[in-house]
């Protein structure tokens, strides 16, 4: 696992365009929404959403086309040849993206409470915790999502269909409780809306009681790196 996350890392150290779309991008895009509302009260009520949001958007697109090129290019069949599992793969994945996605939480929760001016009620590391969970989460996925493509186009596909309905049920648009009974029910179930209420919580309260939010990211990552290790093929078609 160690030496998959090492590999993983040399490649993104020669790969700077890649570490710049980890890095700055979400930071861009920050700003950018903060210029749009000139950092007033709707930046303010959303700024915590956009938090959680961005690192997994990223993270999963990143994710899932880096794992189908292993696979297309034959990386991942020679490998899987050596006494390696699957888990262990999927491991040294998400270790080394953990990695980029704790660089990344960091640059963007210092640009969001410095420069942009983001007050919270509670503590900073608890908004970058999130912040790191919600990148991995994205990770998860997209390792789950890579072994049902055979193209970089296909693999795209799935963000409208995986990360979509998460963006628009996850409380940035439309408070959850107000949503219609049986949106509220989906918004339940799917991960990024305990991250999206999580930085909320951490926003309101000095005090948050996050553990069952983060419980629930938690879960769904490791469920999610289970499934992918189930479902990983060593090559495409």
């Amino acid at each position: 696992m160690i030496a998959t996350a090492a590999r993983v890392l040399r490649q993104l150290r020669h790969d700077p365009r890649t570490v710049a779309m980890i890095l700055v991008v979400p930071c861009v895009l920050l700003t950018l929404l903060w210029w749009i509302y000139d950092g007033g009260p709707t930046f303010t009520s959303i700024g915590p959403a956009l938090l959680a949001l961005f690192p997994m958007i990223i993270m999963f697109l990143i994710t899932s086309i880096a794992t189908l090129r292993e696979r297309r290019s034959g990386t991942l069949e020679r490998l899987l040849t050596l006494p390696l599992s699957k888990l262990s793969f999927l491991g040294g994945y998400a270790l080394a993206f953990g990695v980029m996605a704790t660089a990344q939480a960091l640059l963007a929760s210092a640009l969001m409470l410095g420069p942009l001016g983001l007050e919270v009620q509670g503590p900073w590391a608890l908004l970058v915790l999130i912040a790191v969970l919600d990148s991995l989460l994205g990770v998860a996925l997209g390792l789950f999502v890579s072994a049902f493509a055979n193209t970089e186009f296909q693999a795209v596909q799935f963000m409208p269909a995986i990360v979509l309905p998460q963006v628009l049920l996850c409380g940035l648009l439309v408070p959850r409780a107000e949503l219609p009974r049986f949106l509220e029910v989906v918004s339940n179930v799917l991960p990024l809306s305990y991250a999206v209420d999580a930085m909320n919580e951490v926003a309101r309260e000095s005090a948050p009681d996050l553990a069952p939010p983060l419980a629930v990211l938690v879960a769904f990552i490791v469920g999610m790196l289970a499934l992918g290790s189930a479902t990983l093929r060593r090559r495409t078609p």
